[in-house]
């Protein structure tokens, strides 16, 4: 087992691996270049798996506590009649459930734990340059300080300047063509789990991430990738869900400053195996950005820490326990990725949505399996 090691990134891939390791005895240094340690967006969802993962780091009474976990599901035509419906089920275990839940609300969870644990936080901080010498890494820091590592881990995401430093040849991400616009909005009585419309202009969801709130997502074929500017999103978001009835209607009547509107194109990458050179690896959306077609980008990433430690526990040599990481990991991964992507060009191209729904649910079958 290693004895030090440093997290490029305080994200959840970066906060879940420096849990994982710094509970296992090593002592972490995590950094991230925001001095404010801030996050961005409205809601995420989450998948069963993702919610295993959560509770296999400790953290799913939390998130229970402060979103939203349970099944069910409502598929719904563009006027909000009914097409489809799987009941919820009592005491399921949370492989077999859902839920969400607002993204700072969870940065807030891995954070406060973090802060907890015996792991160092340096914050405003990123890498000027790093040195494998075999034995371990020699690290200097933007704040002119330097250290030394056992290993150190890229999970500073998909721009990631780790990977960028270790693997110059990488593909850069890719646009998928289609945008993501996501708020928040009070949350209808007798709404037990997520909802999806289909059929309208745009394919829309929602999902409860509170006992009072829902996370609205709408996904956009933008092949243009259009940028917006803050002040125009409420009226476009607006204008998107105009062809919606039900209580479609009276969320889009009620969106304002207050709904944190927010809009993201959609891109992806996968790093070709292996994700690591020498003594630094690569975690999270630093490896393989997803598209949110599977919910499972926050699970995949906390899996990583957890399989990343479970090998390094595992391995008494640290390239045999990356080679084993990796033998874990890609293939999940690829499939994470590559599926999700091919989904999002059915729903852009007018394809065929049995062949969509089958590659979702058997994908999201495949998760289930240990990781």
């Amino acid at each position: 087992m290693i004895a030090s090691a440093l997290v490029i990134g305080g994200g959840i891939a970066g906060m879940s691996t420096a849990l994982v390791l710094s509970g296992q005895g090593v002592a972490v240094d995590l950094i991230d270049a925001d001095p404010e340690w801030r996050t961005y967006g409205a809601g995420i969802s989450v998948t069963g798996t993702s919610l295993r993962a959560l509770d296999d780091l400790g953290l799913l009474d939390e998130v229970r506590l402060r979103g939203h976990v349970g099944s069910g599901f409502k598929g719904r035509s563009p006027d909000g009649g009914i097409l489809f419906e799987a009941p919820p089920v009592p005491d399921a275990a949370p492989i077999n459930c859902s839920g969400g839940i607002m993204r700072p609300e969870l940065h807030e969870i891995l954070s406060a734990r973090v802060k907890a644990s015996p792991a160092t936080v340096r914050l405003g901080t990123t890498v000027a340059a790093l040195e494998d010498t075999g034995a371990g890494v020699e690290v200097a820091f933007s704040d002119g300080s330097r250290g030394r590592f056992d290993l150190v881990i890229g999970a500073d995401g998909i721009y990631s300047q780790t990977r960028g430093a270790l693997f110059p040849d990488a593909p850069a991400p890719v646009f998928t063509g289609q945008g993501c616009w996501r708020a928040i909005a009070p949350r209808p009585e007798g709404m037990t789990g997520t909802e999806m419309f289909f059929g309208g202009p745009v394919k829309l969801g929602f999902n409860p991430v509170s006992p009072t709130h829902m996370y609205l997502f709408a996904l956009e074929h933008v092949p243009d990738n259009p940028r917006y500017a803050p002040e125009e999103m409420v009226g476009r978001l607006k204008n998107l869900l105009a062809g919606f009835g039900s209580y479609v209607a009276e969320v889009r009547d009620g969106l304002g400053d207050q709904s944190l509107v927010n809009y993201r194109p959609l891109e992806w990458q996968l790093l070709a195996d292996p994700w690591y050179k020498g003594r630094v690896v690569l975690v999270g959306d630093a490896a393989h950005a997803t598209t949110p077609h599977m919910a499972s980008g926050a699970g995949m990433a906390i899996e990583d820490a957890l399989v990343l430690g479970r090998e390094l526990a595992a391995h008494d040599n640290v390239d045999a326990a990356l080679a084993s990481f990796m033998a874990h990991r890609f293939e999940r991964a690829r499939i994470v990725v590559e599926n999700s992507v091919r989904i999002g060009t059915i729903e852009m191209t007018g394809g065929d949505q049995v062949e969509a729904n089958r590659m979702l649910g058997g994908t999201l079958a495949a998760l289930q399996k240990p990781y």
